[in-house]
């Protein structure tokens, strides 16, 4: 295995733990792969922040990404799947099906990309979501 796959196989169980951990509710496991620099959401451009859906919020560092996961706690999400997960030496794009019941009696099902890039640590230096914006925005009640 070249070095290349090596540290593309160690980012995605990076990544999977991440989802892992997600999934068993322990948010002190996640925020241990978070670097201290960590730019979540951060986008020169983008049309969900700019309409104001709550979870594209931009946030930095360890800090930013508990008060994401803070947001994510009060969601109701139903169903919640890993479809698969790409990477290369430095990113990994996972892709995922959900399902949010959303406080006002509505919901919203997307399928997802989430782009995580990892610095020469291992940790999360950039994380994105990847939406299909207009659903998520009437979904929030911004249109």
């Amino acid at each position: 295995m070249s070095a290349t796959e090596n540290r593309a196989a160690t980012n995605v169980a990076v990544v999977g733990g991440i989802y892992e951990a997600f999934g068993r509710g322990d948010i002190d496991f996640i925020l241990d792969q978070i670097a201290d620099d960590c730019a979540w959401e951060s986008w020169l451009d983008n049309q969900g922040q700019k309409a104001g859906i709550p979870p594209m919020k931009p946030r930095h560092g360890r800090a930013g990404v508990a008060d994401f996961f803070g947001y994510v706690a009060t969601m109701q999400i139903q169903d919640f799947q890993v479809l698969d997960m790409l990477a290369s030496d430095r990113q990994v794009v996972v892709e995922v099906q959900i399902s949010i019941a959303m406080p006002d009696g509505g919901s919203v099902t997307d399928e997802e990309l989430h782009l995580y890039s990892l610095n020469d640590e291992g940790k999360i230096n950039r994380m994105r979501h990847y939406v299909d914006t207009a659903k998520q925005i009437k979904a929030y009640g911004l249109a």
